[in-house]
């Protein structure tokens, strides 16, 4: 009994020790995560955005040619069935199906339009050539008449006058009508033979229409024009075609083949960092799907109007970025991460911005080991970190977090305090000059497409659109054109300035 207590006694004090030894060593390697060092090296100012690949050129694989003629009168056509997205087809295989149904119903319509013109033809053809016949015959009938006119008038030679005259006036009724029988046949001909004409060119229009519609729906199986793989065609609000999805004359697109050895990176940046981005800034990607990768692209273009995507408030500029090189594993839609490099330093001290704290009035410091505050001019910053121009020296420790009692850490520096007041205020001044050089209250920009004048009213302030207001109210010749009442010379420069900066 005595010797399992001992036994249970050692290993409770051993327990004891371990966890005294372990406290203190995570005690130390606390304290250490609290501090870090100050770095001197290259510094990178990055844009970091989510982007989403594309291959910078592709293949469209379309509906049949044609749904466009003045002779089609087909609708929305839905895509009835579609091989799935990244198929990897060969010239001439099967990638979709358009739905025929309502199709076939406007071809039926057409088929019944030519059956009933086919008939009418024939109709008017047999009614010609009745009604041709019976005028003929009346012309036959006539022309017996005018010869027993002409006999009886010659019969009548050696009776009175009267018979003689009663004769040849008989004889003269007997021609009139023959001449007008034989104009009237001629009359009725030819209008019979351009009522067929008519109805001919007709039924001729009818079968080709009708020809071309088949020739249509026998395209209705659409198959690849070249080698690839099949991407989805992205639709204007976003989403991708799929079974369902209407294709018409205007959008005939169904799926595209791209050329997977050039891609890009289309990507979206605030309005607050867009400005930073220029075309030729270096970039660096990583795509989610492999993690492991890394991949380098040059910005091509950065949009000049901003806009909202779906479900954000925020305006965003499409920047295109092209990926160097090509990789096989590669494929449209998949996510990238995209690192813009906008500026690079050499050889400068940075600190994380964790370091860095404020006082009341906006001056900022950081914390030392040595138990000091020390004043710091700070430059360009980064996600994660800043350059310090003035204050602190490469290896100097920084707390990380407020130390405990930090209200006794002395402040240092303090001479650096006046030069940073002094760029604050050159910051504001150039911040002015800025605002003052864009259009004065009341006018609007000069040289601006609908678009830009749609945005520039949209982020007019209150205080602007009143401006504006009592401009047209108090004489003045429109937006950006002319000046209010009142105003002098100056104005008209500055309106100058404006102009030329836009254009």
């Amino acid at each position: 009994m005595k010797r399992t207590i001992t036994i249970t006694t050692i290993i409770v004090a051993v327990a004891v020790i371990l966890m005294i030894v372990i406290s203190r060593i995570a005690g130390k390697e606390d304290l250490s995560v609290l501090f870090t060092e100050v770095k001197k090296g290259d510094f990178e100012v990055v844009v970091t955005t989510t982007g989403e690949l594309q291959a910078e050129v592709s293949l469209d694989i379309k509906a049949p040619e044609g749904l466009s003629s003045r002779n089609m009168r087909f609708g929305g056509i839905k895509i009835q069935d579609l091989v799935p997205e990244g198929t990897e087809v060969k010239e001439g295989d099967y990638v979709a199906t358009l739905d025929r149904s309502s199709v076939d119903n406007t071809l039926k319509d057409e088929l019944d339009r030519q059956e009933q013109l086919e008939t009418e033809l024939l109709k008017k053809q047999l009614d010609t050539t009745i009604s041709l016949a019976n005028l003929r015959d009346d012309i036959l009938n006539l022309k017996f008449n005018l010869e027993e006119a002409e006999i009886t008038l010659e019969q009548s030679k050696y009776e009175p006058p009267t018979t003689i005259r009663q004769a040849r006036i008989t004889l003269d009724k007997a021609e009139r009508s023959y001449e007008q029988a034989v104009s009237n046949y001629d009359l009725k001909v030819r209008q019979a033979r351009a009522d067929i004409k008519d109805t001919e060119l007709q039924l001729t229009k009818q079968r080709r229409k009708v020809e071309e519609m088949q020739s249509i729906i026998q395209k209705f199986e659409i198959i690849a024009p070249a080698d690839g793989m099949v991407i989805y065609k992205r639709e204007w609000g976003g989403a991708k075609r799929k079974v369902g999805s209407e294709v018409n004359a205007w959008d005939p697109v169904v799926a595209t083949l791209p050329d997977l050895s050039s891609m890009i990176s289309k990507t979206y940046v605030n309005e607050i960092d867009v400005s930073k981005v220029k075309a030729g800034q270096k970039v660096r990607l990583s795509v989610d799907a492999f993690p492991d990768k890394t991949y380098t692209g040059t910005v091509v273009s950065v949009a000049n109007i901003g806009e909202q995507l779906p479900n954000t408030d925020a305006k965003v500029f499409e920047v295109i970025t092209k990926v160097d090189g090509s990789d096989p594993i590669l494929r449209p839609s998949m996510t990238t991460g995209n690192q813009i490099i906008t500026k690079t330093f050499t050889d400068v001290i940075y600190i994380p911005l964790e370091t860095v704290f404020a006082t009341a009035d906006s001056i900022p410091f950081v914390y030392k080991k040595d138990g000091s505050r020390q004043v710091v001019m700070l430059g360009e910053s980064n996600e994660n970190d800043v350059i310090v121009e003035q204050g602190l020296e490469k290896g100097d420790k920084l707390y990380l977090t407020i130390p405990e009692e930090s209200e006794k850490f002395k402040m240092q520096g303090e001479e650096l305090i006046a030069g940073i007041r002094e760029r604050k205020r050159q910051q504001l001044e150039e911040e002015k000059g800025r605002q003052n050089a864009g259009p004065r209250a009341g006018t609007m920009p000069a040289n601006m497409t609908p678009e830009q004048m749609r945005e520039y009213l949209q982020n007019l302030t209150p205080e602007q659109r009143e401006a504006m207001r009592q401009m047209r109210g108090t004489g003045g010749q429109g937006m950006g054109q002319g000046r209010p009442a009142g105003t002098t010379t100056d104005t008209t420069a500055t309106q100058r300035r404006v102009v030329i900066r836009n254009q």
